[in-house]
């Protein structure tokens, strides 16, 4: 039987992750910072304190007999200045913390090293064209950056010490009780407000929690995962007014849509000083998952529509209507 160690197991991914594990017959290990954190939804997974990543772990204990590690523990929804002190955290827990895990992974022998990066690495807006898997880099904030550090990091150490690498980067992950923006929008929906959006055309690209688990595991014994970095999508785009729309039909509301400009939601979102979040609105981000689905013969086995049915029911407790 197969033994994972999944760092960041008590997260958002992590703990549906861990879960999957379970249920398709591994041996599961999950690093936490604290013990205090372990939801009641995790029995069955071995859960072991380490702390803070901005300090050094040892590792040892936890990667004995370990034959994959997923290492999902990160900083991640960063929306302040990019200031000395928050590059420094990036690069701690992202960079320093991520190499030294891999490097304790290949003393142990560990045979196969998944990272969850993020598309950020490649870019924050496309135009036209999807980022697919052999577009060059071009991370525009520290945490996109900080990714791509790691990933340099991870196949250097892997080419050297002969140990796989598996890279996967997610767009936006949506799921049951997922929070930040996703989380903010189902709250206006749900209270009835006239949202600015209806004037928005652009084509974003998601996944499901579900989808982006069994990628996952997809990646922890296929043949041919290792030297790839594939990008995680449901495979279907949608625009914010779309996204609206879908949300509120499982929310059982009828949402409101004013055609504000983007020109002036993106004034507003400065005024506001929040630009990050209204370009998130109002651009696109779509990627080509056709490598990801024909180097591991994989298909994303939740649609959209289930997903997002899945997140409304999950996260706010509204009975799902429309179906």
């Amino acid at each position: 039987m197969e033994q994972v160690l999944v760092t960041g197991a008590n997260g958002f991914i992590g703990r549906a992750l861990c879960k999957e594990l379970l249920v398709s017959g591994y041996q599961v290990r999950g690093a936490v910072r604290s013990l205090d954190q372990v939801s009641s939804e995790g029995r069955g997974v071995q859960y072991t304190a380490v702390g803070s990543l901005v300090q050094p772990v040892d590792w040892s204990l936890l990667l004995k007999d370990v034959d994959a590690v997923i290492h999902l523990a990160g900083v991640a929804h960063y929306l302040g200045p990019q200031t000395k002190e928050a590059e420094a955290r990036f690069r701690d827990i992202n960079i320093t913390a991520t190499r030294a895990l891999a490097e304790q992974a290949a003393v142990a022998g560990v045979r196969r090293f998944i990272y969850l990066s993020s598309i950020k690495v490649n870019g924050e807006v496309t135009d036209g064209r999807p980022f697919s898997a052999d577009d060059p880099p071009r991370p525009e904030g520290i945490y996109g950056q900080s990714k791509l550090e790691a990933e340099q990091a991870l196949s250097k150490i892997c080419d050297t010490k002969g140990m796989e690498l598996v890279i996967i980067r997610p767009t936006l992950v949506y799921g049951p009780n997922v929070r930040g923006n996703l989380q903010r929008l189902m709250g206006l929906i749900n209270r009835g407000l006239p949202l600015p959006l209806g004037g928005i055309d652009n084509r974003r690209s998601m996944v499901g929690l579900g989808n982006l688990c069994d990628l996952i595991r997809t990646c922890i014994l296929h043949p041919a995962a290792p030297g790839h970095s594939f990008l995680a999508a449901d495979g279907e785009d949608v625009s914010t007014p779309e996204l609206v729309r879908l949300l509120a039909r499982h929310m059982g509301r009828s949402p409101t849509l004013l055609p504000v400009p983007p020109s002036l939601l993106k004034v507003l979102g400065v005024l506001l000083r929040r630009s990050e979040e209204m370009q998130r609105l109002t651009s696109s981000l779509q990627v080509d998952i056709s490598e990801t689905k024909e180097v591991l013969g994989w298909m994303p086995p939740v649609s959209l529509d289930e997903g997002l049915k899945a997140m409304v029911t999950g996260a706010i407790g509204v009975q799902a209507t429309g179906i």
